[in-house]
Formats: C-alpha cells, sequence, structure tokens
C-alpha cells in the first residue's frame, strides 16, 4: 500500500465492543487535537472465546476499513486482538500500530511494591501469556497470578456495572488475587476499567489497580511524534462506528464519554 496520510488525519481505535470507548477516551484527554476513527465491533463481541485465527481475521478486516478510513496510526484497543494479531497488523500495514498489553505491562511492573501482580482478562488473552511475557520483561522476578474473566465482558456491554449478579461473579473471578495476597492488579480488558468501582472494592483500596488505557494513550503520542505525525489541529473531530446496534451503543458510550458521542454509524463485518 503507498497511502500516506497527513499529520492531520485521524488515528483508528478498534475494539470487540465498547470496552476501547476507555483507551479513546485517554487518548481524547491526553491528545485534545487528534481525531479519532473509533470502531467497535459490537456484532462479533465478545473476542475472548474465539480462536486466535478468527481474532486474527476479525482485526485484519477492521485494520482494512480503518485505513480506508484515511488513518493515520491504528490503535488495537482490545487486549484479545492484541494478543493474537498485534505482531501481524505490525507486519502488514502501512501505518504505525501498537496495542495495549505492553504499556499495561509496563504500569504493573513499575507499580508493584510486592513483586506480586495478579492479571484478569479474557480467555484468549489470559491462553496467550502475553501479558506473563510482557510483564517478566519489565520484571523478571514478578510472581504473577492470572485468572480469566469472561463474564465481565457480557456485564458491561448490557450496562451491568452494579448489580448484584456482577458482584457475585466478581468475588468468584477475584479470590485466588486475594489468596495470593497481589498489590497491583491488571485489568487485561479494556472492558474491565467500567467495573472499577465493583473489582476495586472486592479486591480491596489497597490494590492497584492498572488501566492500560492511560499508558496507551501516552505511547500512541509517542508513536506520533517519533513518526512526526502529530496533528497541528486545536481540536479533534470523532467517528463512532458499530458493527450492530447502534442505539445500544451511544447509549453506554454517553456514559463515560458524554457528548464527545452524538451519532454512531453502523458498519456490518463479516
Amino acid at each position: 500500500m503507498t497511502r500516506e496520510p497527513g499529520r492531520d488525519a485521524p488515528i483508528g481505535v478498534f475494539d470487540s465492543g465498547l470496552g476501547g470507548l476507555t483507551v479513546a477516551h485517554a487518548i481524547m484527554q491526553q491528545l485534545p487535537g487528534e481525531s479519532i476513527v473509533y470502531v467497535g465491533d459490537t456484532a462479533r463481541v465478545p473476542y475472548g472465546p474465539k480462536s486466535p485465527e478468527t481474532v486474527r481475521r476479525y482485526s485484519h478486516e477492521i485494520a482494512d476499513f480503518l485505513l480506508h478510513q484515511g488513518v493515520k496510526a491504528i490503535v488495537v484497543a482490545c487486549n484479545t486482538a492484541t494478543a493474537h494479531a498485534l505482531p501481524m497488523l505490525e507486519q502488514e500495514l502501512d501505518v504505525p500500530v501498537i496495542g495495549v498489553v505492553k504499556p499495561g505491562a509496563r504500569a504493573a511492573a513499575k507499580g508493584t511494591r510486592n513483586g506480586h501482580i495478579g492479571v484478569i482478562g479474557t480467555a484468549g488473552t489470559i491462553r496467550s501469556g502475553a501479558y506473563d511475557a510482557a510483564i517478566r520483561a519489565e520484571a523478571p522476578d514478578a510472581m504473577i497470578t492470572s485468572r480469566a474473566c469472561p463474564l465481565f465482558v457480557p456485564l458491561v456491554e448490557e450496562g451491568w456495572v452494579d448489580r448484584e449478579a456482577t458482584w457475585i461473579v466478581a468475588r468468584e473471578y477475584l479470590e485466588p488475587m486475594l489468596l495470593a495476597s497481589v498489590d497491583t492488579l491488571v485489568l487485561g480488558c479494556t472492558h474491565y476499567p467500567l467495573l472499577k468501582g465493583v473489582i476495586g472494592e472486592v479486591i480491596g483500596r489497597d490494590v492497584r489497580l492498572i488501566d492500560s488505557a492511560e499508558e496507551t494513550a501516552g505511547d500512541t503520542r509517542r508513536m506520533l511524534r517519533e513518526n512526526q505525525l502529530e496533528s497541528g489541529a486545536r481540536r479533534g473531530t470523532y467517528r463512532f462506528i458499530a458493527s450492530d446496534d447502534p442505539g445500544q451503543f451511544l447509549t453506554l458510550g454517553q456514559r463515560f464519554l458524554g457528548d464527545a458521542i452524538e451519532h454512531v454509524e453502523v458498519r456490518p463485518f463479516g
């Protein structure tokens, strides 16, 4: 491909659903001059239980779509897609690409006091071992306890961020973290920060929760600077695209993006 987007071209951000809006929000806050095209693959959420091959195929489809929207860089705001598809995308695409695993792992390694780090994520992310490898690259002696929490994503997608069912599920999932005395817990799925209230209460307020969104936004800033792609605009523009049910996307998205999201386009994939 020979496309060379200009500095004021948008950044492409994609996730399996709504969770990646936490990353988009962090980019909006840290890089207000940057425009964003966000794709949430709500028709095929969650990615966690799907095979690596399927996740790579979905990621390739969405990345190709974003390239045709003229993006200058792509942020893979999905931990499962980062774990399975990031190397492929980095090799195949002619624009810079970053994911969310390394920024979160780096923050966890810096933040732990006792060396006991917990990681929660989708089944696909945990199976991949991506966080374990990334954390050990930063802190070789870290003790890591990992747990797949597959029900968290559908609970978030339904807007059940403070229901009794969510509390019950959280207590079950987080028990191994309590037993392991982790002092740092990586929220290894971009949906999980929307459950911070519940997770923080169950795990204990003295445990540091690592939300990779802020770190990823910082990495995005550095990526743009290194590639001389920083926008000169004073204020960016935002597009939001869902592969299904834009009404639900808009309703839930406005809970944490407010007026930044006023309209959701629909674009089926597959």
